[in-house]
């Protein structure tokens, strides 16, 4: 299809991941005034590890946001493994999970050394926190607050540390999938391409924060970009030297390079894979990507380029 004088098309390509957990410690330290701190040795590279992390717990220990805080990225606190794979938000969110099980149980036996506890004849899955209370998931009257049960213990501090383990394997596929819809616009006097348009569709599991999420998945498309238009390393085959070895000299899409990217999800929380149904998202968004814009770079211009990047010497052979 012709725009003028550039020519316009539109491609498709599928992205599937695996969901990969590690095993992870997180330790809980919950007071009687209905604060939490929550520590694990994970980092956040600037993925919202820190926001996901106070989600979690917050929704687990039925306390405000803010009356969470977490602590990270120092290798005194519980064991974690190194951020990649997509592995940190699905294993440190579960990792919250499993110590603020912990907790909830030392409550339960707190509160049911009160008298005329009303929570006597409890086990720890038929309770739950919400608002500062551990009470009854059926009837949230029969309660008691976190105050009155560490009261009746004579503390004012729970600490709780646990280690997560994950399953891999068995008779169930545990991946992300994308679905990525390319359109772009090709000069056809200068061969210039544009991506003037992509929409990513990811089925990730259970979105703890979709603001934080969406924004993962818009960087890896505009990394998608750079890997099918820009970035290349060059090497001297005589003395093997990398060429453009800095980013004065490295091309990576700019502002002008990025245009309209949308991101949909599908949120199919998967209680096969962890309690909570999450996934990871970290390499999905670029997954799939760079094939997108190549099969919309071949409906536009009837060239199939399949060496990365695609520039204008390739197109034009």
């Amino acid at each position: 299809m012709r725009d003028g004088s550039e020519l316009v098309g539109w491609g498709m390509a599928t992205g599937v991941w695996e969901a990969l957990q590690m095993p992870i410690a997180v330790r809980i330290a919950l007071t009687a005034n209905g604060h939490a701190e929550v520590s694990c040795a994970t980092s956040d590279i600037g993925t919202g590890t820190y926001t996901i992390m106070a989600q979690v717990a917050a929704e687990m220990l039925g306390l405000p946001l803010d009356n969470v805080t977490i602590r990270l990225g120092d290798s005194s606190l519980p064991q974690s493994p190194v951020e990649g794979g997509s592995w940190i938000a699905a294993s440190v969110s579960n990792g919250i999970v499993t110590t603020s099980a912990a907790i909830r149980e030392r409550l339960l036996r707190l509160a049911q050394q009160m008298p005329n506890s009303p929570l006597a004849d409890m086990t720890v899955d038929r309770v739950a926190l919400a608002d500062g209370r551990l009470a009854s998931r059926q009837d949230a009257a029969r309660g008691v607050s976190i105050a009155e049960a560490m009261r009746q213990g004579g503390i004012d501090r729970i600490e709780e540390e646990r280690t997560t383990t994950f399953e891999h394997g068995g008779s169930h596929a545990h991946n992300t999938h994308s679905a990525i819809f390319a359109e772009v616009k090709v000069d056809e006097q200068l061969g210039v391409i544009r991506v003037t348009r992509v929409v990513s569709a990811v089925a990730a599991g259970r979105i703890l924060n979709t603001k934080t999420a969406s924004s993962q998945i818009i960087g890896g498309v505009v990394w998608g970009i750079g890997m099918a238009l820009h970035e290349e390393t060059l090497i001297d085959h005589t003395f093997g030297r990398i060429m453009n070895a800095d980013i004065a000299e490295y091309h990576v899409p700019v502002h002008a390079d990025v245009h309209d990217i949308k991101v949909i999800f599908v949120d199919e929380p998967d209680d096969r894979v962890n309690p909570l149904g999450v996934k990871g998202l970290g390499e999905i968004g670029i997954v799939g990507v760079a094939a997108a814009i190549a099969n919309a770079v071949y409906h536009a211009t009837g060239t199939r380029v399949r060496d990365l990047p695609i520039t204008l010497d390739k197109l034009l052979r």
